[in-house]
């Protein structure tokens, strides 16, 4: 079984750039009021149609907001079949001071 990996801000966004998937599992308030720009909101709601439609060898980045709940979230999405999973270290709050220009704002779509 493979496991989720941990990985700095630095190295997500050269994943991303590399056609890497980003998912933000913070509360949709939360997630409206600041985003990695291009992630998905992944709630309860919207995990099982998430999971059904995406490609499980696609690299996938799971965040949150300080680095800790992303990886029980990477976890979990490993259990689920996918095989290249990270959990952002130092989460959303980390990415925002590293990266302030790749940050958007707006409720998911």
């Amino acid at each position: 079984m493979t496991e989720f990996k941990r990985i700095s801000p630095e190295q997500a966004q050269a994943l991303r750039e590399q056609g890497g998937v980003v998912v933000d599992i913070r509360d949709a308030q939360s997630y409206a009021s600041g985003h990695i720009r291009g992630s998905t909101l992944l709630d309860n709601h919207s995990l099982p149609d998430f999971i059904a439609a995406a490609d499980l060898d696609q690299p996938l980045i799971v965040t949150c907001y300080h680095g800790h709940s992303s990886q029980s979230a990477a976890a979990y999405l490993v259990n689920q079949g996918f095989s290249d999973v990270y959990s952002l270290d130092g989460g959303f709050e980390l990415w925002r001071h590293s990266f302030p220009q790749d940050v958007e704002q707006g409720d998911p779509t």
